[in-house]
């Protein structure tokens, strides 16, 4: 039987990152919380790492060293918006690290439709990059990708999303919240055959603002139902870099994941 908490994971990234680009966000503080802190901080079990503004650079082997704890990881092959594009992103060094550690599953594409990023990852190329990925590993590794309700109007979305094998949907404006299962419901139409995972913010980013505790709540009833009803996979937590910025929002996810994680949601 799986639990409420074995389909957690964190959107790990490196401490503090948000204040590269001097803090756009508003967050009210500085962070020191580590990904693996963060998971701990939380109790979750699963990792999405995250490269983002150049972090971290690789080799991966001291970040992944850490993270052998995690029950599955999964990392950057494409990082955040503003990362490089290059041919291969961080594939090769995804497969490194995933011949050393079983529990490396898959690689993400962080913030993928962009036009440069999608004139250069075809659905083709994409489905290229998951069998080199597999072919390096020596095991299947799945491909994810992160899709948010801002990008409902791109052409071709449903060919991209089939390329993948996770596709996990983020409610980038907080205020598009009141729109989440209808918006869930749309991604699960355009990929009725991909698993799906529910990104869960602990802040507005879109709006630059806290998210309420209603809005959190509105937000982990929904997903509990989903999971319960095998319409979603999973809930992404993020994440770790603001984990200790006293935030509402914050200690409201720690405690619901407290009071629901024995929950099971998977016979």
């Amino acid at each position: 039987m799986k639990t409420l908490r074995d389909k957690l994971w964190i959107w790990g990234q490196s401490p503090d990152i948000h204040w590269i680009d001097d803090n756009v966000y508003r967050l009210p503080g500085h962070s020191r919380m580590t990904p693996m802190e963060g998971a701990i901080y939380f109790d979750i079990p699963n990792m999405c790492r995250i490269r983002m503004s150049g972090m971290p650079k690789a080799p991966f082997d001291q970040e992944q060293l850490v993270l052998e704890g995690c029950q599955e990881v999964v990392w950057s092959l494409l990082g955040a918006e503003g990362e490089e594009i290059t041919e291969w992103g961080d594939l090769e060094e995804v497969a490194r690290q995933a011949r050393k550690y079983e529990n490396i599953t898959g690689g993400v594409f962080d913030d993928f439709f962009s036009p440069a990023r999608m004139r250069t990852f075809t659905p083709e190329r994409l489905r290229h990059v998951k069998n080199r990925l597999s072919e390096l590993t020596g095991r299947n590794m799945d491909t994810w990708v992160v899709c948010y309700e801002i990008k409902f109007d791109i052409p071709n979305l449903a060919e991209y999303l089939n390329s993948f094998d996770v596709i996990t949907f983020w409610t980038w404006n907080g205020s598009a919240l009141v729109d989440l299962e209808k918006n869930l419901d749309h991604v699960r139409s355009l990929a009725p055959d991909k698993r799906l995972l529910a990104g869960c913010y602990m802040w507005n980013y879109g709006e630059a603002c806290p998210l309420t505790v209603e809005q959190m709540k509105l937000q982990t009833d929904i997903y509990l139902e989903y999971l319960k009803k095998g319409k979603i996979d999973g809930i992404i937590v993020c994440s770790n870099c603001i984990g200790d910025l006293d935030i509402e929002a914050v200690y409201w996810m720690k405690n619901w994941i407290r009071e629901h994680k024995d929950i099971v949601v998977e016979g």
